[in-house]
């Protein structure tokens, strides 16, 4: 299995996750630092020169935190909107979009990864898919919700609990392959009408030494991703322009 390097940060950052090292799933760090990269690839594109000209400025930061302050929410993976003016955004070496606190949610997102017991924890994944949204929009204002969802396609996976290794059989323990396909189905169906987009990423990875990745079809996933960016970024210019 290649790297299969993309021109997409966000791809960039998902594909790393699982590269070359063990996945833990229960890291919730991972779906923050993936979810940050979209901005980047927003920025990259410049498909909206208003969300460029403000992110430059550094009156439209990420929120580190995840939360409006002054609003009682449940975290999301990825929050973008208005710097809190008393406060300062800060730049991170490798980003252009500074992070600090925000005063409101113009671009929302929510990262899931389904890499192993997909079926087991479906039901879960969607209600907290479709919960998220409605944190995101019960802040105020007329937020854009973005979600990232991967499914694992590998033939075979081991997930790790501390010392111990969960190795799956095909049997009682489903391989990834053969879930990841109605597990999509159920995600697009019940939790995608929520969303303004939903990206699927589509991936293979057995979680065992030496740990490779690989995309199930970089091209079209890239074709998918820059797709919906170009999407967000007139959407971005149609509700936020005053």
């Amino acid at each position: 299995m290649s790297k299969q390097q993309s021109s997409f940060s966000l791809l960039n950052s998902f594909r790393a996750t699982f590269d070359g090292q063990k996945y833990r799933h229960r890291n919730s760090v991972l779906g923050d630092i993936i979810a940050s990269h979209l901005y980047e690839d927003l920025v990259t594109l410049g498909k909206s020169t208003l969300l460029v000209d403000r992110v430059t400025r550094k009156e439209r930061v990420v929120n580190a935190a995840n939360k409006t302050i002054g609003k009682k929410s449940r975290r999301g993976d990825g929050t973008f909107g208005e710097l809190v003016p008393t406060t300062i955004a800060i730049t991170e070496d490798g980003f252009r979009v500074a992070r600090g606190e925000i005063a409101n949610i113009e671009i929302g997102v929510e990262t899931k990864i389904l890499a192993k017991a997909m079926i087991k924890q479906i039901d879960r994944v969607i209600g907290d898919l479709i919960r998220q949204v409605e944190e995101f929009k019960r802040t105020g204002g007329h937020p854009i919700c973005v979600g990232i969802v991967g499914f694992n396609q590998a033939p075979c996976y081991t997930s790790f609990e501390g010392d111990r290794e969960h190795p799956t059989d095909g049997t009682k323990h489903k391989h990834p392959s053969q879930e990841a396909a109605p597990a999509e189905a159920r995600v697009l169906a019940q939790a995608a009408p929520h969303f303004f987009e939903l990206q699927v990423l589509r991936f293979r990875a057995t979680n065992t030494p030496p740990f490779p990745f690989e995309w199930v079809d970089l091209a079209q996933t890239e074709r998918e991703y820059s797709s919906l960016l170009v999407r967000l970024s007139r959407e971005y210019d149609k509700r936020f322009s005053n």
